[in-house]
């Protein structure tokens, strides 16, 4: 009776220790509530002196915690001196870069306990009715124009009817407020304006994604004097202005802070007249739209070396408008990325001279420019590159989808077969998260976050979830999809997806540096407090705010612990969430793995400390752990968004699996790889006490997600909304989408022409004349016969590929077929046989 008594005791301590940490009790009510325990021990429990002395000291120690003045003088003092002496160095820009933008959603994941109300009584997106009409109207007509082969291998540009269409529909000017002659779009409908033009074409949608995205419209509109609006936003909406922005140079590319290129304030002559400006000298290259620009915005270094305009010296990054009419400009000649022909090359500048207020938001932002870039790729990273992800990887589906069904082998859709049908189920997974999470956060864009984090996570893995798409897609079409030509609607997507995974910030870059890197400083909820107090100059002042912000972090911490080890244990079967449904399995574990994230983060700062920055590997684990939550998050949320389509939930469901399954293994990843021992066994205890029990999608739920874009659904049709599939007679997904609602209407004749066939009734070696026999035999009547002959004949159109002579591709021939194999005999005559003697043709 003794023992059980004891064991009670114990798990009564424990067991309260832990649920007090879990539901993130404050001290003094941890204190209140042991004080109360310890006492009913004393009075109840037969564990001696010592026991119960210790327990009394624990709650004595405890109490002088809850005294601030005496925990600030004996404890946080050392502990502040500590912790500045371990504090890494931090530029400007670093620190500029990690404090750009807001903290939303990935702010609650980084917490180990979200609040689910924030995120789901988020509206729904809506498109305002003239943002519907110019989807509808301006846009599907501009995908009607659009010839990718034209424009990639004949004009290596779009054609001029192409430009003045977009020109004069102001395609240019999504962004651009209606005061000075705009649209004032929504980023929601600036987002599935390029969805909707990626399906179609990545040349296009570059082209007008990028001045809608960090360039001078966008830094104007924020940034700009009201003189400079008024001078450059008016001609930047119609057309008659055409932007870019200079920032990458030769010398400094994901390093975009170490810019070589200067501006020195001196004096000049500027129209007539003796001025102060600046006098710039730049070599930049990956420029959109630098050929064709007629205002540049450009990045350099401000210096003031005779102090003209202030006391500093060097101002540091600047952003400035230059007209490119200037003497010393030098531009117009084009790079040519991976045949994907949008207008990008490289300028330079020598010596050029521009008044102070060339530099946007006037003389007083000189030395704001990296600010102000980071500011506006915070928002602009999660619209531009994930939209035209999300259309092409939309376009792949589709296609896919319907070719796989229409093209047979062994008498069997394509599709049916299982190694297909695990890469289709993959591309509608991905695509399906890809989706969501764009349009989610965007939606978030347009309620006023500016998310840094979760752009760097959009941008990331929307551009990759394409590559992988696009691979499985080429895959799925075997020679179809690598046999270039018109009749080919995969191949430039397929050589333009490396570009979005490079620029804005390269994918390895972005994975391995930023999307923890950044998060561990922006959205833990103490870390940048700490910072704060430590860099604070008022001692006295310094000394509160560390003392509030560390002892917050340590309970933080706890919590965590606690959480992380209680939701692995039960599974999170218990956990609170808002949804009673199918999926609320899927937000109680988000909710376990954002705890034992937040666990592993602080553990890992805590053990590593700067010497994390350099763990790259480290960091990229912890950062596709946040991802995963994060999407899945997105998932979930887009799902209600949607109105829970009961046909939708196989793909919710293989996608949060998919990207939970993920989150675990890079923790295993991250626990095995650590590099101190002791904390990675005790981290594996508090996050795997059951191992890992979390399981990849199924390949039974994969064929749902196959049976679903393989048939003409009304999933297939939710997943692809937004591409351009009008059938017009020469739009491939227009003609896929019919054929594929084709071969399920010709299902039954085919099955008895197959049968036919099969007992020998119908002798003949190709469709074509097995119909006419079955129609000869009355096995088809004439009707029938007619629709498989219609069916087949559209297939085969499909399923074609194109082949050209040597003087379309645009070779120098230098030999008739004729001529070329009389060479091959003389050369192969004049080879010789082991024995010497001369080798026969």
């Amino acid at each position: 009776m003794s023992v059980i008594w004891s064991l009670f005791w114990v798990v009564l301590f424990v067991g309260g220790a832990i649920v007090l940490a879990y539901r993130r009790a404050s001290l003094m009510v941890a204190t209140v509530v042991l004080a109360g325990a310890v006492f009913a021990y004393g009075l109840l429990g037969d564990g001696g002196v010592l026991w119960l002395c210790l327990l009394w000291l624990t709650v004595f120690g405890l109490v002088l915690l809850n005294l601030g003045g005496l925990r600030r003088h004996y404890l946080t003092v050392p502990l502040l001196r500590l912790y500045r002496k371990l504090l890494p160095a931090m530029s400007d820009t670093e620190r500029e870069a990690l404090e750009a933008g807001t903290v939303w959603w990935e702010g609650e994941l980084f917490s180990g306990r979200p609040d689910w109300q924030r995120l789901m009584s988020m509206p729904a997106p809506r498109l305002t009715v003239a943002e519907q009409a110019f989807l509808d109207g301006p846009t599907e007509e501009l995908c009607g124009m659009l010839d990718e082969w034209d424009i990639t291998h004949r004009c290596l540009d779009m054609t001029p009817v192409v430009w003045d269409f977009i020109i004069h529909n102001g395609f240019f000017a999504m962004i651009i407020s209606e005061e000075y002659g705009g649209k004032g779009f929504s980023a929601q409908a600036n987002s599935l304006v390029l969805q909707k033009i990626a399906s179609v074409s990545a040349t296009v949608a570059v082209t007008i994604g990028v001045p809608n995205s960090l360039g001078p419209a966008e830094l104007l509109l924020h940034y700009g004097t009201e003189a400079q609006k008024q001078r450059y936003l008016p001609g930047l909406a119609k057309g008659t202005e055409i932007p870019c922005f200079a920032l990458t140079a030769p010398r400094a590319g994901s390093d975009a802070a170490s810019i070589p290129d200067t501006g020195i304030v001196c004096k000049g002559e500027w129209q007539g007249e003796e001025i102060v400006g600046i006098r710039l000298n730049w070599r930049k290259r990956y420029i959109t739209l630098a050929p064709i620009a007629t205002v540049l915005g450009l990045a350099f270094k401000l210096h003031d070396p005779e102090h003209l305009i202030g006391e500093r010296e060097d101002y540091g990054i600047t952003s400035a408008l230059i007209p490119v009419g200037l003497p010393g400009i030098d531009i117009g000649r084009r790079h040519f990325p991976l045949n994907t022909p949008f207008q990008n090359g490289p300028t330079t500048g020598t010596d050029v001279f521009v008044p102070l207020d060339a530099i946007i938001g006037g003389q007083e932002m000189a030395g704001q420019g990296w600010r102000m870039l980071m500011e506006l790729l915070s928002a602009g990273r999660c619209i531009t590159l994930p939209s035209s992800a999300t259309g092409a990887a939309k376009m792949a589906v589709y296609s896919a989808g319907a070719y796989t069904r229409i093209r047979k082998q062994f008498n069997l859709p394509v599709g049916k077969f299982e190694g297909v049908g695990e890469a289709l189920a993959r591309m509608v997974g991905l695509t399906y998260t890809a989706k969501a999470a764009t349009a989610v956060t965007v939606a978030a864009v347009d309620r006023g976050e500016n998310p840094a984090v979760a752009s760097a996570i959009l941008k990331c893995h929307a551009t990759e979830f394409n590559r992988r798409v696009i691979n499985d897609a080429m895959d799925v079409h075997g020679g179809k999809g690598i046999m270039m030509g018109p009749k080919n609607y995969l191949a430039r997507a397929y050589e333009a997806v490396p570009i979005g995974i490079t620029v804005e910030g390269a994918n390895i870059l972005t994975r391995s540096l930023i999307i923890f890197g950044q998060g561990a400083v922006r959205c833990h909820p103490w870390v940048r407090k700490e910072l704060a107090a430590a860099g604070c100059e008022d001692e006295q002042q310094a000394l509160v705010d560390f003392d509030r912000a560390l002892f917050g972090h340590i309970g933080y911490a706890l919590s965590n612990a606690a959480r992380a080890f209680v939701l692995a244990l039960t599974h999170a079967r218990y956990a609170g969430v808002p949804e009673q449904g199918s999926t609320r399995r899927y937000f109680q574990h988000i909710n376990r793995y954002s705890a034992a994230f937040a666990l592993a983060a602080d553990v890992a700062m805590l053990t590593l400390g700067g010497d994390l920055k350099k763990k790259e590997r480290l960091s990229a684990r912890l950062g596709d752990v946040l991802s995963g939550v994060y999407l899945a998050s997105m998932v979930l949320k887009h799902y209600a968004d949607e109105g829970r389509p009961a046909a939708d939930l196989p793909l919710v469901e293989w996608s949060c699996r998919n990207l939970l399954y993920e989150a675990q293994e890079q923790l295993h990843g991250l626990l095995r790889n650590f590099p101190n021992p002791l904390a990675a066994r005790l981290l594996r205890f508090l996050i795997f006490p059951r191992g890992r029990t979390y399981f990849a999608p199924s390949d039974a739920l994969g064929q749902q997600l196959v049976e679903q874009v393989i048939n003409p659904t009304e999933t297939r049709d939710r997943l692809c909304a937004g591409i351009y599939k009008r059938n017009d007679g020469k739009n491939p997904m227009g003609l896929l989408q019919q054929a594929l609602e084709l071969a399920v209407a010709m299902e039954p004749l085919e099955a008895r022409l197959r049968t036919a066939v099969k007992d020998g009734r119908v002798a003949a070696p190709d469709l074509p004349r097995q119909i006419d026999r079955a129609e000869a035999l009355d096995v088809l009547s004439a009707e029938e016969a007619a629709q498989l002959r219609d069916y087949d004949t559209k297939v085969m159109a499909l399923i074609e590929v194109d082949d050209f002579s040597a003087g379309e591709l645009g070779a120098e021939t230098y030999l008739t077929p004729g001529a070329a194999a009389k060479v091959y005999c003389k050369a192969v005559r004049k080879r010789k046989a082991p024995d010497g003697k001369k080798r026969s043709p």
